[in-house]
């Protein structure tokens, strides 16, 4: 990752030579820094000269992060410091632009530029805008982390309960993993924008503010054969096979949730599906046996989730007397599942999951 001496080094040469394709009278690099607020400083400030002695002072923000967090913050200092000023023009510099940060630019009416040749520069009758270039200093930390066995109990938690304030203390003991791992969680997903932040508490909560988006995220890198699954053959039906199966589970206390097609089907019927899906916590030698499945390669009508993490328990609901994962977790398996799985995915997030995250719902 680049310092923000090395950003500022690298737009001390971008930005004259953007500026230069529009012919100004002249341009000067006045000062290398002054201090805009407490918070934000000026690396850059040049004075372009436009003609008829009217000369435009230009200040330029380094950021060392792209983030939309980092760049809100800058671009709202930046305007503050402008708003009183005639003839003066903010820029943000960064490695990357992304859209999101893009759109906070445009909103406080600065400018940016990117390392990465993305630009938007617009002030007098001068005009300069280049987009579509590709992050070339992409985030070494994947948000693939985000999701890890550990990890996802916590995001579960959040995206089951959008209404909810949560200390890192209390999310800690309900999602049975470590204050530590919350707070670098929090980090993270406050860097992201996916979590904010209440106001005028010294100890302050925290809640889920763009479920939709980080739900998506974690849709990217989510795969339900992360648990192991293990197929059979049953000479009955798809029902009948439910039924047993829950009615066993019920009987011996085994912790069992229907998914993938299963679920689908008994929260709304949708998918015609020949296949049953269950998480099944423990050992399946006598739930086999009891149910006469026969173990195949090929041909199954019958899959066992033994889930790689509890997690995938949490918020279970149930239906009919049967335990179903919670709409989350359906989402999540059906999204990457190959037999109409990302439709069946879509349907429960737009007909359940979503109206109960805009009435402000647990789900």
């Amino acid at each position: 990752m680049l310092n923000e001496k090395q950003i500022v080094d690298r737009i001390r040469v971008i930005l004259p030579d953007l500026l230069k394709n529009v012919n100004p009278d002249e341009i000067n690099n006045v000062i290398n820094e002054y201090s805009i607020s407490s918070d934000l400083k000026a690396d850059l400030v040049y004075n372009v000269g436009l003609g008829k002695k009217k000369n435009w002072k230009i200040i330029v923000a380094v950021k060392s992060v792209g983030q939309p967090r980092f760049i809100r913050m800058a671009a709202y200092q930046l305007k503050s410091f402008l708003a009183d000023k005639q003839y003066y023009y903010g820029i943000i510099a960064a490695p990357y632009i992304s859209e999101e940060s893009k759109k906070i630019c445009l909103e406080n009416n600065v400018g940016f530029v990117d390392l990465s040749g993305n630009c938007l520069i617009q002030f007098e009758n001068i005009y300069i805008s280049i987009e579509g270039r590709q992050n070339s200093f992409p985030d070494t930390r994947p948000l693939k982390m985000v999701f890890s066995a550990k990890s996802s109990r916590a995001i579960r938690l959040l995206l089951c309960n959008p209404r909810k304030l949560w200390y890192v203390k209390e999310l800690s003991e309900e999602a049975g993993i470590s204050i530590g791992q919350v707070s670098k969680l929090k980090e993270r997903l406050f860097e992201k924008e996916f979590i904010q932040e209440t106001t005028g508490q010294q100890r302050k909560k925290f809640y889920i503010d763009k479920p939709v988006e980080l739900l998506s995220e974690w849709g990217k890198v989510y795969r339900y054969r992360f648990n192991r699954v293990q197929d059979y053959f049953s000479l009955e039906d798809t029902k009948t096979i439910e039924n047993n199966l829950a009615e066993y589970c019920d009987k011996k206390n085994i912790a069992y949730a229907f998914t993938m097609t299963s679920g689908a089907n008994l929260i709304a019927p949708y998918l015609r599906y020949n296949q049953v899906f269950c998480y099944v916590k423990g050992p399946l030698n006598e739930l086999v046996e009891n149910l006469k499945l026969k173990s195949v390669t090929s041909g199954a009508n019958v899959s066992i989730l033994t889930p790689f993490d509890d997690g995938v328990f949490d918020c279970m609901q149930n239906i009919d007397g049967k335990n179903v994962v919670s709409d989350i977790q359906l989402y999540l398996d059906l999204k990457q599942y190959k037999k109409r799985g990302e439709e069946a995915a879509e349907f429960i997030l737009n007909e359940r999951i979503k109206p109960r995250w805009e009435q402000n719902q647990n789900i």
